[in-house]
C-alpha cells in the first residue's frame, strides 16, 4: 500500500523532512525534522518545526513515530519539540550507541553523557518491522555514511536518509568517524534490491549546477539506471576509489559541531 507523503524542504540546510501517513487510520510518522539554528548569532527558531505541527493538526493526524535516519551532522533535530507538541515515540537505529561512544570522546562529553541510546524511546534493529497505522514498515540498517544509518521502508516507499542523493548528485560522503565507503556500497546494494517501482525519498538535495530546482523523490529503478556514482555496473572497487578520492576534497559541514552534539543526545 502507498502511504501519503508530505515533504517539507528546509533550504538553509537543504534538508527534506517527511510526514508519512496512512489515509485509512490517520496515523503518521515524522522523519528527519529540522530545528532552525543560525550559527553566527546562536539564534534558534521553530519556524520549520511549527510548519510541520500545523500540517499534522490540520490534517487530523496522530503521530506514532518521530524517526531519525541517523545522527545528522548538517542540521539540528527538532524531534523533542515535535514530540512535546504531537506525541509519538522518538526512535533511531541501535548503532547510535557507536556514534555516542565515538563522539562522546571527541567532544569530551563527560561521564554524565549516557552512551547507551537511552535518550531515545526506541532503538531499531536491522530488519525490525513496525506499523504506521495499517501500513507495514521495516527498518533497514544501511551504514557507511555513519555507523548508525537506518533506512525505513513504509508501504511502497523507502526513506534513505543521507545514504543516497538524487541520481544526478550521487551518494553520501563516508569520511566521518565510523564511515566507510565499502560499507556504504554494500548498504546501497540492499536498497537497490527493493522493487524498481519503490518510491525513494531522500534527506537532502544540493542542487547540481545543471538543475534549477530542488528534487527529493526518485525511485529505486531510476537510481539503478542513472545514479552517477553507483548505477548498475559500477563495481565495489570502482565505487570505493571514487568515493574516497572525492571525500578527500570535501569541506567539513558548516553545522557539524553543534549538530552532532545535539543530535547524539536525541536533540
Amino acid at each position: 500500500r502507498a502511504p501519503h507523503v508530505k515533504a517539507f524542504f528546509h533550504e538553509p540546510t537543504f534538508t527534506a523532512t517527511y510526514v508519512v501517513s496512512d489515509d485509512q487510520t490517520k496515523r503518521a510518522a515524522i522523519i528527519d525534522s529540522v530545528w532552525d539554528f543560525d550559527q553566527p548569532s546562536g539564534r534558534t527558531s521553530l519556524e520549520a518545526a511549527d510548519e510541520i505541527i500545523d500540517y499534522v493538526r490540520e490534517a487530523g493526524l496522530t503521530v506514532d513515530w518521530i524517526l531519525e535516519t541517523h545522527a545528522h551532522a548538517d542540521h539540528l533535530s527538532a524531534a523533542p519539540y515535535l514530540q512535546e507538541k504531537l506525541g509519538g515515540k522518538l526512535a533511531i537505529g541501535e548503532h547510535i550507541r557507536t556514534v555516542q561512544d565515538t563522539f562522546g570522546k571527541t567532544f569530551n562529553a563527560g561521564s554524565d553523557f549516557a552512551r547507551d541510546g537511552s535518550q531515545f524511546d526506541h532503538l531499531f534493529q536491522d530488519g525490525e518491522t513496525y506499523r504506521v497505522g495499517n501500513l507495514q514498515a521495516r527498518a533497514l540498517h544501511t551504514p557507511g555514511h555513519t555507523p548508525a544509518c537506518m533506512s525505513h521502508v513504509i508501504g511502497d516507499a523507502v526513506f534513505v536518509g543521507d545514504t543516497l542523493f538524487m541520481p544526478d548528485y550521487g551518494t553520501a560522503r563516508c569520511d566521518f568517524p565510523g564511515g566507510d565507503a565499502r560499507t556504504l556500497y554494500r548498504s546501497i546494494q540492499t536498497l537497490m534490491a527493493l522493487p524498481d517501482a519503490t518510491r525513494m525519498f531522500l534527506c537532502h538535495d544540493y542542487l547540481p549546477d545543471d538543475r534549477d530546482h530542488f528534487i527529493w523523490e526518485t525511485t529505486v529503478g531510476e537510481q539503478r539506471l542513472h545514479n552517477i556514482h553507483v548505477h548498475d555496473g559500477i563495481s565495489e572497487t570502482e565505487f570505493v576509489t571514487m568515493r574516497e578520492t572525492r571525500d578527500a576534497t570535501l569541506d567539513m559541514p558548516r553545522l557539524i559541531l553543534p549538530s552532532v552534539q545535539v543530535n547524539m543526545r536525541a536533540g
